[in-house]
């Protein structure tokens, strides 16, 4: 049986003015939700509350999907949506961070 994956990823932008934090999430949601075997897709913020030794805070945007399998995973990396979503906004990261990790089902 397949394990379930998480991608998430963490921007940090040159221009982190609000205006391009939206733009960047707006973009996220038309080009990186729907896409075959993606059970779970959300993204937001930094919470400027939580501010303890342990958080990293280097990130405007966080984007946050779970894929059923690796297959799923694979065929979104290079889907056509996904690269344009990187080829529209790829000049304003200053920082990308990918954490992907295999899930184990709830006991």
């Amino acid at each position: 049986m397949s394990k379930r994956l998480a991608h998430m990823v963490y921007f940090e932008l040159e221009d982190s003015s609000a205006a391009k934090i939206q733009e960047l999430m707006d973009e996220c949601k038309k080009y990186l939700t729907g896409h075959p075997g993606q059970e779970l897709f959300a993204v937001g913020t930094l919470n400027p509350d939580l501010a303890r030794p342990v958080n990293d805070r280097a990130f405007h945007v966080a984007l946050h999907t779970i894929f059923a399998d690796r297959a799923a995973h694979d065929a979104y990396q290079t889907a056509p949506r996904h690269v344009e979503f990187i080829e529209r906004n790829k000049a304003n990261w200053k920082t990308v961070r990918v954490f992907d990790s295999d899930l184990e089902p709830a006991v």
